[in-house]
């Protein structure tokens, strides 16, 4: 997308890895500037405050690229919060295309599928009459971080809508409601068929813990997804005592591995939910997310068909706990 720019760019991550991957990255973002593209690029100040390319950033903003950190600190007197993070992942190419989902810049992310060091991650392109309202969570962003743009941004006809059936849904602490979360604890209480969960790490609420027990008593279908180890180890340890209580109710632990799973995915009976949101309480209460809830049956079975793929090479079951672990993980889990 980077390289087919011809007006503009909106961008934002919550990582930017120092690694020959964000080197090329960064290397087509100054080249677009050059050439006239309007390139802005958001980045949470947290998710990049050990490593991030500062040089090329220099570079690109010395080439006339426009960057916002996106920083919890002057936040902190408005709102008594140190913790909150934009957790989005969106490239927006003239208006016209999105590249969104679980994704950041770097080798984990986008590396070769066969070299080990690269994670299982799950992204998608879109087009047609979505892409603006992926524009105005950009405008958002940006304008939390300071003024509006003041020169127009070229505007373009979306492209005729296809047969993806799919709704947009922002989630972070600017809005009134927790509408992701709510929404998906509605979803699993009233699914009837499957629960099919991918994550990264997992980290419920009670009202996720609860719904996702209560369904698997009622027989559902339920399979949690999640890595084997991930490169968290205090999250591993927090999540041990949720797993074996969703495991006693019923629900299917899968643990993928060795490679890291990275990818965040819901396949409930008839829709699907893909984008940057965790099953955690950091990012279902206080990140600033996005999802892509889809609703055609093509996208539905094509996301219910990579799980499948996925957890047919997992292996089942929560690792058995001694006390010393259960207390490890009771620490953590505070």
């Amino acid at each position: 997308l980077v390289t087919e720019a011809q007006s503009s760019l909106d961008i934002v991550l919550y990582r930017l890895d120092p690694d020959p991957y964000t080197e090329a990255f960064m290397a087509a973002l100054i080249e677009a500037v050059r050439r006239g593209v309007r390139v802005r690029l958001i980045l949470d100040h947290m998710g990049t405050l050990i490593k991030r390319p500062r040089q090329a950033l220099k570079t690109f903003t010395a080439a006339g690229g426009e960057l916002r950190m996106f920083s919890p600190f002057p936040k902190f007197l408005a709102s008594g919060r140190l913790n909150l993070r934009n957790h989005r992942k969106m490239v927006i190419m003239d208006g016209r295309v999105v590249w969104s989902g679980g994704r950041n810049i770097g080798l984990t992310y986008l590396g070769e599928p066969s070299d080990p060091a690269t994670w299982h991650d799950l992204s998608f392109t879109l087009e047609g009459p979505m892409v603006p309202r992926f524009a105005e969570v950009f405008e958002a962003d940006w304008r939390k971080e300071g003024e509006p743009a003041t020169a127009p941004i070229a505007e373009f006809e979306p492209a005729p809508g296809g047969d993806a059936l799919v709704q947009l849904v922002p989630s972070g602490p600017d809005l009134p409601h927790d509408g992701l979360h709510d929404a998906l604890v509605h979803a699993i209480h009233t699914a009837e068929d499957k629960i099919w969960i991918a994550t990264p790490y997992f980290l419920p609420s009670d009202q996720l813990l609860h719904a996702l027990a209560t369904a698997a008593r009622l027989g559902r279908d339920v399979r949690l997804l999640v890595p084997a180890r991930s490169n968290q180890r205090i999250a591993d340890f927090a999540r041990g005592a949720y797993l074996r209580d969703l495991e006693e109710a019923g629900v299917q632990v899968l643990r993928a591995g060795p490679r890291m799973l990275h990818a965040k995915a819901v396949v409930l009976d008839d829709l699907a939910i893909i984008g940057s949101a965790i099953i955690d309480v950091r990012s279902m209460l206080l990140n600033f997310e996005t999802a892509l809830v889809v609703y055609d049956s093509a996208s539905v079975d094509a996301l219910a068909d990579w799980f499948t793929g996925l957890a047919s090479a997992a292996k089942e079951g929560t690792k058995p706990a001694t006390l010393p672990r259960r207390l490890a993980e009771a620490t953590f889990r505070l």
